[in-house]
């Protein structure tokens, strides 16, 4: 429902550069349709000043300046007919979105694990009896033992390393628990992980 005299940003036109605000958009907006180029480039020139008032933190990286005048280009939608101090055809990478990155769905027995120790697992599977097989049990095994803790299972007990490590080599490691020994570990250094899931 639109009612006459109220003003409603679902109805106004979406902000290329948000973080300035509508007032700055509006007056490149404006710049834009300036008659000659000589208003337009002190009008841009203004913009660009306000622009690194709002903004006086930037000031410490070297490119900043490149910067305002990269993002007063992308608000004019490439439209603003001026002299720019600086090269902003790059500008228009930084108006384009990235391709969303494709996230491995690879299936894997149990989450606490993670993907990677589960290509460990595989690994340990064919290598051969010597000194390297043996350390990569030991940091598999090890690791194994902080991933039950951070992830809060409470069985995160000796015996549970042993026989998943088993489980998840198909029986080609299997933990002398006799002989092996686990490093001490500090449950406090370890970050829990939250579920992130709301509770009903």
């Amino acid at each position: 429902m639109k009612i006459d005299g109220l003003d409603y940003n679902t109805q106004r036109e979406k902000l290329l550069l948000p973080e300035y605000g509508r007032e700055i958009q509006n007056m490149v907006s404006y710049c834009v349709e300036l008659p000659t180029k000589e208003e337009r480039q002190q009008c841009a020139e203004t913009i660009v000043s306000i622009m690194d008032r709002m903004n006086p933190q930037g000031r410490e990286s070297a490119d900043h300046e490149q910067k305002l005048w990269d993002h007063l280009a992308i608000m004019a939608d490439f439209k603003l007919d001026i002299d720019y101090p600086y090269d902003v055809s790059q500008a228009l990478k930084i108006a384009t979105k990235p391709e969303p990155m494709g996230y491995p769905m690879s299936k894997i027995p149990v989450r606490h694990y993670g993907k990677m120790m589960f290509e460990l697992f595989e690994q340990l599977k064919t290598m051969e009896e010597g000194n390297e097989k043996e350390e990569l049990v030991r940091l598999v095994a090890n690791q194994m033992k902080r991933c039950l803790i951070q992830w809060g299972h409470g069985s995160s007990d000796d015996e549970k390393v042993a026989s998943d490590l088993a489980r998840f080599t198909d029986g080609a490691v299997q933990l002398d628990l006799n002989v092996f020994k686990f490093d001490k570990i500090n449950p406090k250094e370890l970050q829990p992980v939250r579920n992130n899931k709301k509770r009903r």
